[in-house]
């Protein structure tokens, strides 16, 4: 965990993903830097339990997690989701056939991604496998199961050439025709005033005018080029939210009712409307 500034200002909390960088970029190198107090991590799944438990105001959370936390409100606009191939959020698996596939290890750092993967198999291939929750690991993970959901840049790294990769927001779009939200930037009720007086569009505009930087500070952490990482950030990442997307949270949400992911269903609940 990486803390920056304990001070009286809001304090939000993101995963320190390469797809969340262009979110938070403004809050540690731009012009919101002295605005905020920023805790980052790598995983998501983390950011909702600081949320939940109050430890932060705000916090860019996996969108199941709407419906299982009271009293949180969404930030409109702004997101981490994909309209087409997302490449990091994917199943990887020797097997040439999903049909074939008997075992699945999730990376337990993900909520969102794992309850997809379980839409897809219950409601769209209509069978389900032995689910195993894992840490993030590829090899271990797939000596255990015979498929692996793995999420983040590691995702990233997996290589194609071995494996038969599966990209979930891809399978989402053939299977519905929307595009997919993972993520999404929410707020405590109680902390409404705080969370109002962050520019979170502002900033991820910022992040996105600042590629180029972005691309040089992660190339050599990730062993990604910086045209591989700029390409990823404009081609496969989302930052706004489409209506096309939001239908397809809203088809997610049902889905995820429908097959007793969540115990009920709340509609999305943005700030300022």
């Amino acid at each position: 965990m990486k803390e920056m500034n304990r001070t009286d200002l809001p304090r939000i909390a993101a995963s320190s993903y390469l797809n969340t960088a262009p979110l938070i970029w403004s809050f540690i190198q731009g012009t919101q830097r002295e605005k905020v107090e920023l805790l980052t991590d790598t995983a998501p799944a983390r950011c909702a339990a600081m949320l939940e438990r109050g430890e932060v105001d705000a916090a860019l959370v996996p969108v199941i997690e709407y419906q299982r936390m009271m009293d949180v409100l969404i930030v409109p606009g702004v997101c981490v989701g994909s309209r087409t191939a997302v490449r990091s959020v994917v199943l990887v698996t020797r097997r040439n056939n999903l049909k074939k596939v008997e075992r699945v290890a999730l990376d337990n750092s993900s909520r969102t991604s794992v309850a997809l993967l379980k839409i897809i198999f219950r409601e769209f291939l209509a069978f389900e496998p032995e689910w195993k929750s894992a840490s993030p690991d590829l090899k271990s993970m797939l000596a255990e199961a015979d498929a692996a959901l793995i999420i983040g840049d590691p995702a990233m790294k997996v290589p194609r050439d071995q494996f038969h990769v599966f990209d979930l927001a891809t399978m989402w779009r053939e299977f519905t025709g929307f595009g997919f939200v993972f993520a999404m930037w929410m707020a405590r009720r109680d902390a409404l005033e705080k969370a109002r007086s962050i520019d979170f569009a502002g900033a991820r505009d910022e992040g996105l005018s600042n590629l180029d930087a972005i691309a040089k500070e992660t190339e050599s952490e990730l062993g990604l080029t910086k045209e591989e990482i700029k390409s990823y950030l404009t081609e496969n990442i989302s930052f706004g939210m489409s209506e096309d997307m939001e239908q397809g949270l809203r088809l997610y949400y049902e889905l995820a009712h429908k097959h007793k992911l969540i115990d009920s269903i709340k509609d999305p609940d943005f700030i300022g409307s």
